[in-house]
Parts: C-alpha cells; sequence; structure tokens
C-alpha cells in the first residue's frame, strides 16, 4: 500500500455535529443580544423559579422539620424549667406574705394596746405570753414577766379591748394570769347606761361569760356594754368587760340570767398589758363625822391583795349579786 495515499474525507456525521454547534452558537449569541436589549430572559427566569418553588419547599421540608423538632424540645425544656423556678418563688412569696400578713396583724393588735394605755394615761407594763390553758375547767395564760420585772400578786391585766383577767401566781420569772372566763372567777360590773351593779362570772368559755341574779325590775337590755364597777377593791373600775347579748329567765322566773360577749380578745394576742397602779378614788369623812374613822370600816374599805389560791369572787361585795351595795360600799359614796 502506498504511503501516498490521500487521506480521508470527512464524515456525513461530523459535518453534521459542526453544523448543529455552529447553530446552537448562534442561538446563544442572539440570545444574549435579546436579553442584554430587552431583558425579557430575567422575565423568563421568574417564571420558571415560581414553577419550581414548590420543589424547593417539599426538597428543604425535611431540614426545617428537624430544626422544628430541635427548637420545640429546648423551648419545652426550658419552659419547664421556668416553671419549675417561678412555682419555687410563688411558694417562697406566699410564705413571706403570709409572714408579713402576721407581722402586720401584730403590730396592729400592739398598736392597739399602746393606744388604749395612752387614751386611758395609765401606768402599763407589757408583758409577752409564754403559755395559753383555755380548758374549759382551767382558763389561764402564763406571761413571761415575774417579780425581777415588777409583776405583783393581784394585778390586773388588760389588753385593748378591756379586762382580761387578774394575777394570781407569780415567780421570778413567769406570771400565771386568772382569765374571767375560768369557772373560779366572778368580777363586779356596772351596766354603763343605767349604773345597775352586777357579777359576771366565767363558765369556762372563751367567748363567753354570764351575769346571774339580775332583777326582772332591772333596767337591763340586750345591747348594753358592762364595766368594771370597782367594789371590793381588786379591779379598777371603768375598764370594758363586755356586750349584753341575751337575757332569759331562770328556774324560778323571778331573775334574769345575761349572757355576756367579753370585751377583751381572751383567745387571741401575743402580749398583755398589766395595770402597776390602780387609781382609787379618795374617801371622805360623812356629814357630822367626826374626823375620826372607825377601825372596822378601815380595814372593810382598805382594798386587799388575794391570796394565790383565794377565789376572785370572794372580794365582790355581798349583795352586789342582787343589784344592792354592801354597808361598807353605800358609807363609801356617802357624800
Amino acid at each position: 500500500m502506498s504511503s501516498f495515499a490521500n487521506p480521508a474525507g470527512p464524515r456525513p456525521g461530523d459535518v453534521v455535529g459542526t453544523l448543529r454547534l455552529l447553530a446552537y452558537l448562534a442561538l446563544s449569541v442572539v440570545l444574549i443580544v435579546l436579553d442584554h436589549r430587552g431583558d425579557w430572559l430575567a422575565q423568563a427566569r421568574a417564571t420558571a423559579s415560581v414553577a419550581v418553588q414548590p420543589l424547593w419547599q417539599v426538597a428543604g421540608l425535611p431540614s426545617r422539620l428537624g430544626q422544628a423538632m430541635r427548637e420545640d424540645a429546648a423551648t419545652r425544656a426550658t419552659l419547664a424549667e421556668d416553671n419549675r423556678r417561678l412555682r419555687n418563688e410563688l411558694l417562697v412569696m406566699g410564705a413571706r406574705q403570709a409572714r408579713l400578713q402576721v407581722e402586720a396583724d401584730e403590730n396592729a393588735r400592739l398598736r392597739g394596746l399602746l393606744g388604749a394605755a395612752g387614751r386611758g394615761r395609765l401606768d402599763v407594763q407589757l408583758a409577752p405570753i409564754l403559755d395559753v390553758d383555755l380548758d374549759p375547767a382551767r382558763q389561764r395564760l402564763l406571761l413571761n414577766a415575774g417579780t425581777g420585772d415588777g409583776v405583783r400578786q393581784g394585778q390586773s391585766v388588760i389588753d385593748a379591748g378591756g379586762l382580761l383577767g387578774q394575777i394570781i401566781a407569780v415567780t421570778p420569772g413567769t406570771a400565771t394570769v386568772l382569765l374571767l372566763t375560768d369557772l373560779d372567777h366572778a368580777v363586779p360590773v356596772s351596766v354603763s347606761r343605767s349604773g345597775v351593779r352586777l357579777l359576771a362570772y366565767g363558765i369556762g368559755r372563751s367567748d363567753r361569760l354570764e351575769l346571774r341574779n339580775i332583777p326582772v325590775s332591772s333596767d337591763v337590755v340586750v345591747g348594753d356594754v358592762v364595766v368594771t364597777s370597782g367594789l371590793g377593791g381588786r379591779f379598777p373600775p371603768g375598764f370594758p368587760v363586755g356586750t349584753i347579748l341575751e337575757l332569759r329567765p331562770d328556774d324560778s322566773h323571778a331573775f334574769l340570767i345575761g349572757a355576756l360577749e367579753p370585751a377583751a380578745q381572751l383567745d387571741r394576742g401575743r402580749d398583755v398589758l398589766l395595770l402597776r397602779e390602780q387609781p382609787r378614788a379618795p374617801l371622805g369623812p360623812a356629814p357630822g363625822a367626826t374626823g375620826e374613822t372607825d377601825a372596822t370600816d378601815d380595814a372593810a374599805l382598805a382594798p386587799h391583795a388575794p391570796a394565790a389560791g383565794d377565789a376572785p369572787q370572794a372580794a365582790a361585795p355581798a349583795g352586789a349579786a342582787d343589784g344592792e351595795p354592801s354597808p361598807q360600799a353605800a358609807r363609801a359614796r356617802t357624800p
């Protein structure tokens, strides 16, 4: 075979491919020129982008779901932690508010005690309560004050409302108060409106006293305020004891029995007031007297300190229960 043979001519397929490439290049140039001048391909791209937008949403859905689950988990954990913290803070704030309310109530009671002492210009001593015994058969208070604090047996005990009772036993550090509501206690009283003299007895209930042997003809009505009369020298006069809630006849229907609501708050409070001095009205000589006082009258009129076991009603004047004063008290009020 000769080495100078003519080269093979172009194949039909190569010519067609070349022509197709040239056509594509010409079309590309035309499109570039048209896009540059008319910007119509940009609008076509925007339309195509809108058309394929759902495909992008579907393609990105797994990623978005995973991100949402991670965020939800983090948010749930954060909310649970915040919930626990806020719940604890709420409990602490509730406890603090309850403590502040207790302190506010106690301050109000103390202001009431000091206000009562200031209004009456009384020489009083504030004593905290250590223990309370409100058994129906034994109504007592134990105070954190004794002989070392100047407390003495027989002192009257009051609060902002009125009379509480009296000191019946004293030690160097404590004092025992016999409350008005004790079954063994009675106090001479008078109706503030009419001046009728009566005796108020304890019945073992912290919310009730009892007025016994009230004459049917006495000027006593429901709602009357009862105060200490001062007879017997045990309690100073004028201190509120209670308010009459009910009047009913006794078994004989000759006398009335009154239910009395105590003026003092016998079942609450943490402090009481002790009267240091009990004011006594001076006794003047009766008309026509020679100026000398009978020793027997002096002994009857002078107030005496009760013994630790004495019953308080023993100091009440004879006849006070039926509204009649004793002869000694009658002479003491004679001008």
